[in-house]
């Protein structure tokens, strides 16, 4: 059986494996891309570490492998040995590329928060369910909200009272991660909902950087020195610009949203959020200086430039069109607002 895969190294280069499996066992294996390699005969040494292996091999068994096979004296600039198991584990598993899909891109006028984390479930299902292609969705709001990871404490991340005295709306999404603390136009915040097929083959780990280095890219096109930080932060020599989500569905679809800041008040944030209080006195923040703004200062640009020029990134790398919410994914995440996402027992289902 004849296999090809490919997986393009985040921040790096395009890995591609040809090989075939014969009695159980990978043969025939042929490594290609456009990453560096020295010395040429590591080439060989690489293709001969991974013949004979079985195909349900790990990431970590191909790559330990690879390591065994490779002498002390060897560069490998651009993708590293468990970057060619991800290749031939999306090889084994057929996953899908960026270019198999019709993707849609969403940009509507602003909306409630709690509808907002309503869309992001409804419109992940329906990708699983098959009712829509694979789309990127830029969000807007309408008021300023704490939203709190699916697995966090209330009591122990917001000070509800103030929140309160601020109007400032409790959100708990679907996704695991940290509270964040959003402004309308303070932030740039961006949802991905893709079937699971895309990243199939990769560790949870490598499937954050994956869906986010066409943002990196756009980033760096306007001068911002931004690279993917594990697990899942995007940041920069001048600090941390944003943070990424996930939620896997049963279905396979993935949902991935990241947030990042455009302008932020600190001080705002610290009464907002007791662990901002925390880790603004772990850094001695000083109090006067209270706005952390890395897309605004390190770009120059307005929010809705440096949004169009995401929009453009992505549609140069994986295609898209504008598109829209359907009026039937409207009224089902309006009827997920009351039935959920508006409710205290979800709200505070982790007091």
């Amino acid at each position: 059986m004849s296999m090809h895969g490919e997986y393009k190294v985040p921040g790096g280069k395009l890995v591609v494996v040809d090989f075939e499996v014969i009695d159980g066992v990978i043969s025939e294996f042929q490594l290609s891309g456009d990453f560096f390699l020295e010395p040429d005969e590591a080439l060989a040494d690489i293709d001969r570490a991974v013949n004979g292996l079985s195909p349900n091999s790990t990431i970590e068994d191909f790559g330990r492998a690879i390591r065994d096979e490779l002498p002390s004296e060897v560069h490998l600039l651009g993708f590293t040995p468990e970057s060619v198991g991800v290749a031939i584990r999306r090889a084994i598993t057929g996953a899908a590329h960026w270019r198999d899909y019709d993707w849609q891109i969403i940009h509507e006028p602003p909306v409630a928060p709690w509808l907002n984390a309503a869309l992001d479930e409804v419109l992940t299902a329906a990708v699983g369910e098959g009712l829509r292609g694979p789309t990127l969705r830029i969000w807007e709001w309408t008021e300023p909200a704490v939203f709190i990871g699916s697995f966090q404490s209330v009591k122990n991340e917001v000070d509800e009272a103030e929140a309160e005295a601020r109007g400032v709306q409790i959100v708990r999404r679907i996704s695991g991660g940290g509270a964040m603390y959003m402004v309308p136009r303070e932030s740039i915040t961006y949802a991905l909902y893709v079937p699971g097929e895309l990243v199939r083959g990769m560790s949870f780990a490598d499937s954050y950087a994956f869906l986010d280095e066409w943002v990196l890219e756009a980033l760096q096109s306007l001068g911002i020195d931004a690279h993917y930080k594990p697990l899942n932060d995007i940041t920069s020599p001048q600090g941390k610009i944003g943070g990424a989500a996930q939620k896997r569905l049963g279905s396979g679809a993935v949902l991935h949203h990241v947030t990042m800041a455009y302008d932020m008040d600190t001080e705002v944030m610290a009464q907002v959020l007791r662990i901002g209080r925390e880790k603004l006195s772990d850094k001695g923040t000083a109090s006067a200086q209270k706005r952390v703004d890395p897309l605004r200062s390190q770009t120059g640009l307005s929010r809705e430039e440096i949004i169009e020029r995401m929009i453009e990134v992505f549609q140069r790398r994986h295609g898209g069109v504008m598109g829209e919410v359907t009026d039937g994914e409207w009224d089902a995440a309006e009827r997920l607002v009351e039935q959920k996402f508006a409710t205290d027992e979800w709200i505070h289902r982790v007091p």
